[in-house]
């Protein structure tokens, strides 16, 4: 049983240093995909809020648009 146990230790510490490893060395590919995910989360509250609000007329959202140009 104390060996199983060791195993395991070993195997968390071998996957923990894989893990900063693979994060260190590709840093700007989990950049991407921290960023990606958050724009998700983003899209998808933003999508929530506008299920409890009135609809807006093409015209009123090309005004706003236009007025951020």
């Amino acid at each position: 049983m104390d060996q199983v146990i060791l195993d395991e230790i070993r195997l968390k510490n071998v996957l923990k240093t894989a893990l900063i490893e693979v994060l260190e060395e590709r840093r700007a590919l989990f950049s991407e995909l921290f960023a990606e995910a958050l724009e998700d989360i983003a899209l998808l509250n933003a999508i929530k809020e506008g299920e409890n609000t009135k609809a807006a007329s093409k015209e009123e959202i090309y005004k706003i648009i236009e007025a951020k140009a």
